[in-house]
C-alpha cells in the first residue's frame, strides 16, 4: 500500500537549484518512491541567528511504500550523497537539507522522527512550496496548508524563475 508523503528541500551553499533538481531526480529513482509533484523554487531568508546566504527551498510530494523511518533513512543518505555533513549545528549553512514533513496523516514523535515536522506551520519556507502542491493539504492537528500560510510572514520569500 502506498502513502503520500511531503518532503521539504533546501540549501544555501553552491549551485543549490541544480543540486535540488538532482536530489529530486535521485529520490524519484529510489525503490518504493514515486514522485507525485514538485513545487516551484523559492528564495528565502535564513532561519536562525547565523549570518549566511539566502536559501533555495522547494517541496515534493511522493507516493511511497516505504515505512516512515525507512523513508527518513533514504533522505539522510541522499543528503550525504550530495555532500551534507551533519555536525550537530542547527540552522547553519548547508549543501542540502531534506525534511520529511508529512507522511499521510500519521502523527509520530520518537527519538528519530517527529511527524508532522515540528514548527512547519510557522515557517513560510515550508508552507509556500507545500501550498503549490496542495493548499488544501491537511497538517494533522494544525489545519490546512492554505489556512496556515495566511498567518505567517512571507514578505522576504520570492519565487525563482
Amino acid at each position: 500500500m502506498s502513502v503520500r508523503a511531503s518532503i521539504g528541500l533546501g540549501g544555501n551553499l553552491g549551485d543549490v537549484r541544480q543540486r535540488l533538481e538532482a536530489a529530486i531526480g535521485h529520490l524519484a529513482a529510489q525503490p518504493g518512491i514515486v514522485l507525485a509533484g514538485c513545487s516551484r523554487f523559492y528564495r528565502t531568508p535564513p532561519w536562525g541567528p547565523v549570518e549566511q546566504p539566502d536559501f533555495v527551498n522547494a517541496a515534493i510530494a511522493v507516493d511511497t511504500t516505504l515505512p516512515p523511518h525507512a523513508l527518513l533513512d533514504v533522505l539522510l543518505e541522499t543528503e550525504r550523497d550530495f555532500g551534507r555533513v551533519r555536525d550537530g549545528g542547527r540552522w547553519g549553512p548547508r549543501t542540502l537539507d531534506l525534511d520529511l514533513l508529512l507522511y499521510g496523516d500519521l502523527v509520530l514523535d520518537d527519538a528519530r522522527l517527529s511527524l508532522p515536522h515540528p514548527r512547519m506551520a510557522e515557517r513560510a519556507f515550508v508552507l509556500l512550496p507545500l501550498a503549490d502542491l496542495d493548499p488544501g493539504l491537511l497538517v494533522p492537528g494544525q489545519g490546512r496548508v492554505g489556512d496556515l500560510l495566511k498567518v505567517v510572514e512571507t514578505g522576504e520569500c520570492a519565487v525563482l524563475p
